[in-house]
């Protein structure tokens, strides 16, 4: 896994992902299977911009990293 994505990109998708967390599970805004889904989703964004590598860019050929 080749690192690509910036860093921008992976403190918005760290942000969103807490804040998709924090909704889920300190709130009553987020619940149910839509809950479930977003909360999902969020731990991909933390996931992802953990490890600076996202898999969907890869067969796209989208890079954010500076070269």
């Amino acid at each position: 896994m080749k690192a690509n994505m910036g860093s921008a990109d992976r403190v918005i998708r760290l942000i969103l992902g807490v804040i998709i967390a924090v909704l889920y599970f300190a709130t009553d805004y987020l619940s149910g299977t839509i809950g479930i889904v977003l909360l999902v989703l969020g731990a991909i964004f933390i996931f992802t911009s953990l490890v600076s590598f996202c898999p969907l860019y890869l067969p796209l050929g989208l890079s954010t990293r500076k070269k």
